[in-house]
């Protein structure tokens, strides 16, 4: 499979979902996080999955390869990561981090080709504390103020920093991180306005996460930034889905483990995968 292989798919709304695809094996398809596309998110974990999987690297509606459309609303993002899932047309396993994680949730409950799913962290909504939800406001807040001047790479990092330490945070401009990914600001921004105004079922839920019977990978870091919330939002997974696997917190890493410590995730991933793809 060529590493400029492009793929494809049509969501519900008439929304064009598409991104690269590396390497050969069983496809997995990888949802990236908020603020980043599927090429700058997943550059540093590529070159230890290739040799085992086919790695599919959609982008959200408006962000890398994909199409847009002027609705947001986090009930199209879930539609456009089933479509994703469902065009691939055979078995396929899925990873997720932070937002990209709960949209992997969504597919492995809604879409019947899953055969696993890693999560790195996902975002529960139902599990933040009220400092936690102060927290958010606040970067929210600072995030809108920069890009309302104008100034979206510092934009950029006012909304990473609310979860990165500052290592990550040192890693993440060394590798360019923030100027890339300062044009997904206020695409960032009506993504956050549509999903607080939100009020219908979350893929987190218990009655959605109720849907998951595939084997579920969850992982988190040991220096997570918000590690209470980190903990809470993995047990609550961790107690709704049928089969979950509870990694250990990976030492020494925190919430962008998957750019910054790529071969220590990429090791987790490869034998989860492998053991649940394993004949019985």
């Amino acid at each position: 499979m060529s590493d400029d292989r492009i793929h494809a798919a049509i969501s519900a709304d008439g929304t064009e979902i598409a991104g690269r695809v590396h390497g050969d094996g069983p496809p997995l398809v990888l949802f990236h996080g908020l603020l980043e596309d599927g090429d700058t998110c997943w550059e540093a974990l590529l070159p230890h999955l290739t040799g085992q999987f086919a790695c599919y690297l959609p982008g959200t509606r408006g962000v890398g390869l994909s199409g847009d459309s002027p609705d947001h609303a986090p009930p199209r993002h879930r539609e456009d990561a089933v479509a994703f899932v469902d065009s691939i047309g055979e078995p396929v396993l899925i990873m997720g981090e932070s937002n990209g994680a709960t949209l992997a949730l969504h597919a492995a409950a809604e879409a019947a080709a899953v055969v696993a799913v890693a999560v790195y962290e996902p975002f529960v909504t139902s599990v933040l504390r009220e400092d936690d939800l102060a927290r958010v406001g606040a970067v929210i807040e600072q995030t809108a103020e920069a890009a309302g001047r104008g100034r979206l790479t510092d934009a950029a990092r006012a909304f990473v920093r609310a979860v990165a330490t500052d290592s990550e945070i040192a890693a993440l401009e060394a590798a360019g991180y923030f100027e890339h990914n300062s044009r997904y600001v206020p695409m960032l921004l009506q993504d956050l306005q549509e999903a607080m105004a939100d009020d219908g079922p979350q893929p987190t839920d218990p009655s959605e996460l109720a849907k998951i019977t595939v084997p579920v990978l969850l992982l988190r870091g040991e220096r997570t930034l918000h590690e209470t919330f980190a903990a809470d939002a993995e047990q609550h997974v961790a107690e709704h889905v049928a089969d979950p696997h509870v990694c250990e917190p990976l030492p020494g890493v925190g919430h962008f483990a998957p750019s910054t410590a790529a071969e220590f995730v990429a090791g987790e991933l490869s034998s989860f995968f492998a053991s649940v793809r394993r004949p019985t």
